[in-house]
């Protein structure tokens, strides 16, 4: 199964050889030296699943495992510890962090292949069965979407907005985001635009990142209040 993955780990020696052996598997691979590189990665490339090593300097697995349980776009990413620390209380405690598998040093790559398809492959039908059941959620997001419009109209801030601000969309990225104004889920987005659904993923993801939103909604309160989506 392909599928594009983070790998985060301080040792060259150990991190190209993965990489090596996982792209002779079909999946594109991304790496970085520490937790710090991973998460500046990981809002470029939005991954469908994340390998970190535990023991990095500066911040180490767990803090990063953390940092992303804590932000509303990766709080549901994969996350796969691959460490030399092997004890119970270690795989408790990555287990207790929010960690989907644990795979100790050394280990044999084929398991490691195998642990992030079936992973991927179970992403993947809970995706499915989330899209075949869209229908209400569009419903409730446009529900959503005109509460917001009828509060800025009522305070007038649609009207009074004296300019709208300046952010660098591509042009691609503004699609979406008139889109998403409008109240369609990623699903339709992707019709609409004829792309997939990842893409719209990303450019939602994207569209976060650049106006320091969590979450649909909050969005599209940002985008109508500064002018940049009607």
């Amino acid at each position: 199964m392909a599928g594009q993955l983070l790998l985060v780990d301080d040792e060259p020696g150990l991190r190209e050889a993965v990489k090596a052996y996982l792209e002779e598997e079909g999946f594109t691979v991304h790496v970085a030296s520490n937790a710090r590189e991973g998460w500046e990665l990981l809002q470029q490339i939005s991954p469908e699943l994340v390998i970190s090593d535990i023991m990095m300097p500066q911040v180490d697995g767990y803090q990063f495992l953390k940092q992303m349980r804590e932000d509303p776009r990766f709080e549901s990413l994969p996350v796969v510890f691959l460490t030399a620390r092997g004890m119970t209380s270690d795989r408790i405690q990555g287990y207790n962090a929010g960690a989907d598998a644990y795979i100790s040093k050394p280990f044999d790559p084929d398991e490691l292949v195998a642990i992030v398809s079936n992973i991927l492959a179970r992403r993947a039908v809970v995706s499915k069965s989330a899209s075949d059941g869209e229908t209400p959620d569009i419903a409730d997001m446009a529900r959503q979407i005109a509460e917001i419009r009828a509060m800025l109209t009522q305070r007038g801030s649609i009207a009074q907005t004296p300019a709208p601000i300046k952010i660098d969309f591509t042009p691609r990225e503004q699609s979406v985001l008139e889109l998403v104004a409008e109240g369609l889920m990623n699903k339709e987005i992707a019709r609409r635009l004829d792309t997939s659904v990842r893409n719209v993923e990303k450019y939602v993801s994207r569209l976060f990142s650049k106006t320091g939103t969590n979450s649909r909604t909050e969005l599209v309160r940002y985008a109508l209040e500064h002018g940049l989506a009607k």
